[in-house]
């Protein structure tokens, strides 16, 4: 019988916000795949269910008679064996924490092997290394890298190097002294690019001309990206096509850039980096000394936009002109740093359908319902 999850992210939620404001944390994109692309690799007969935010749940439902199963944890082929072995009211532990459970729980198992758990939203970049060589190893293992062409080069071990057929790679520096580098099926990396790994490409992904990519950096399926990136992930169908300097952050779907717009990872005196709390509403530290833009679902900056170090944007913003913004930009916000208002819903989804017809991609009406949602209650998010 298939194994039956439910991925739990209740208390993911808000921590891992913006980005799991418009669909569920099993979603987010780390090392190579998504969560529920990762569980389906390791087992593609087992059937997955959501435990998630209330405006989620009726487009994501849960299982009945299913493991609950903590959506922070990175799962492992181990991992998943002791999911298998779970019985009726025990539970799975780790660190403390129950990461897994059936039923009720009355009897608790630890899990001694190590896991790579996410917490917190700026825990996607920093944790991304760990994650990209779990999943490079999983994607080639028993496979052979297409050939490179000799117009490009390989600085350091040429075993951590894995390109698909269909990949077009032309003049182009790779470096994988520092850690893997892989590139997906159609994807295209353009002359004078400079890459070091750990970096992950994705399928019909684009890298512009001359960019300059320091790892650990993911570029998700059908991304377009350019300029200067350090540790980064872009979840999917997003562009950062110009010019421009971002680190440390994350870029959920359905993103845009503007030319020349760059984001502090870094205070001027070094200090530990303060960030919104989702939760509180308040300003918190978030104990890192690197943290850079985190972007949801669906937003855009204009040319030359700045952002402070940490400053988070919501869901559906479209943001542009001179200075720099608020650590906080409410979901559903429209205008400049001294002059920011709600956007219309309307406006809104004008801009968000224009970008997805250009992909010939649509909404459907579980995503249109969500979005609606989230701009009546601009406020909270």
């Amino acid at each position: 019988m298939p194994l039956r999850i439910n991925l739990s992210d209740h208390h993911l939620y808000l921590t891992l916000a913006p980005h799991t404001l418009f669909k569920p944390s099993p979603y987010l994109r780390c090392g190579m795949l998504t969560l529920v692309e990762r569980y389906k690799m390791l087992d593609p007969t087992i059937q997955i269910g959501f435990l998630t935010a209330p405006h989620l749940s009726s487009s994501y439902p849960s299982l009945t008679n299913a493991l609950s199963v903590d959506a922070g944890v990175i799962p492992t082929a181990e991992f998943l064996q002791r999911l298998k072995q779970l019985c009726q009211g025990e539970a799975l532990v780790y660190e403390s924490n129950t990461v897994a459970s059936y039923g009720a729980s009355t009897h608790s198992i630890h899990y001694d092997s190590q896991l790579i758990v996410l917490k917190n939203r700026w825990d996607l970049p920093q944790k991304n290394a760990e994650v990209l060589w779990q999943d490079f190893t999983l994607l080639t293992h028993g496979k052979v890298s297409a050939k490179l062409p000799t117009t490009s080069r390989i600085l350091g071990p040429t075993s951590m190097f894995f390109m698909e057929e269909g990949a077009i790679v032309n003049d182009v520096t790779f470096n994988t002294n520092s850690g893997p580098i892989y590139l997906a099926a159609l994807s295209e990396v353009m002359e004078g690019s400079l890459i070091r790994g750990p970096f992950s490409l994705g399928e019909k992904a684009q890298v512009k001309m001359g960019a300059k990519i320091y790892g650990a950096t993911t570029i998700g399926p059908e991304c377009k990206v350019g300029g200067e990136i350090n540790n980064m992930i872009f979840e999917s169908f997003s562009n950062k096509s110009h010019d421009g300097f971002l680190g440390n952050g994350y870029i959920s779907s359905w993103c845009n850039i503007g030319a020349d717009t760059n984001a502090s990872n870094l205070m001027n005196n070094y200090g530990v980096v303060d960030v919104h709390d989702y939760a509180t509403g308040k300003t918190i530290s978030s104990g890192e000394q690197f943290v850079g833009l985190h972007m949801g679902d669906h937003s855009k900056c204009g040319i030359n936009t700045m952002f402070n170090t940490g400053t988070c944007v919501g869901v559906a913003c479209n943001i542009y002109g001179p200075g720099f913004f608020k650590k906080h930009i409410p979901s559903f916000s429209f205008g400049e740093p001294n002059r920011l208002f709600p956007y219309r819903y309307e406006k809104a989804m004008e801009g968000i359908l224009s970008m997805m017809a250009r992909r010939n991609k649509a909404l459907n009406e579980d995503e249109v319902q969500i979005l609606r949602y989230l701009c009546d209650e601009r406020e909270l998010f």
